[in-house]
């Protein structure tokens, strides 16, 4: 039986998800985060599956031949921290990451607890870097 990803494009409110939020420091955060990727991006936010805040999109073929589609940017209002997903990997970035403030990594995410505790025109450089990169990378 074929992959199928469960994180697709759907037609559900974005802002009725960011709405249902209910920590107010995530909610606000997560209203301005979309904001701000809104405005990098020049994209309007999509719902990817039942929790992601994407922008844009990208077809990508794995050397396995899993292939899909996924937001080229995009976050998530968790319970402990808004994740973004924004690049591949920040290892080519961390000059940027350096001056971004306080956060946490993982292979393909940025953990931000509040959103004050980061410089957000580094936060926006990174957007629109990794945008860049992926636009290059796969289309």
């Amino acid at each position: 039986m074929a992959y199928q990803a469960k994180t697709k494009l759907n037609s559900a409110s974005v802002k009725k998800f960011l709405n249902s939020v209910e920590n107010d420091q995530r909610r606000n955060d997560a209203f301005e985060i979309c904001d701000i990727m809104m405005s990098v991006t020049k994209e309007a936010p999509k719902m990817w599956g039942t929790s992601i805040v994407g922008f844009g999109s990208y077809h990508y073929i794995y050397e396995s031949g899993h292939e899909g589609d996924a937001p080229q940017v995009g976050f998530s209002p968790r319970k402990n921290a808004l994740t973004l997903y924004i690049m591949p990997g920040f290892s080519a970035y961390e000059d940027l990451m350096q001056s971004l403030g306080k956060y946490k990594t993982g292979k393909s995410c940025l953990y931000i607890k509040n959103l004050e505790d980061i410089d957000k025109k580094v936060l926006k450089k990174l957007i629109r870097e990794s945008v860049k990169f992926i636009k290059k990378k796969y289309q």
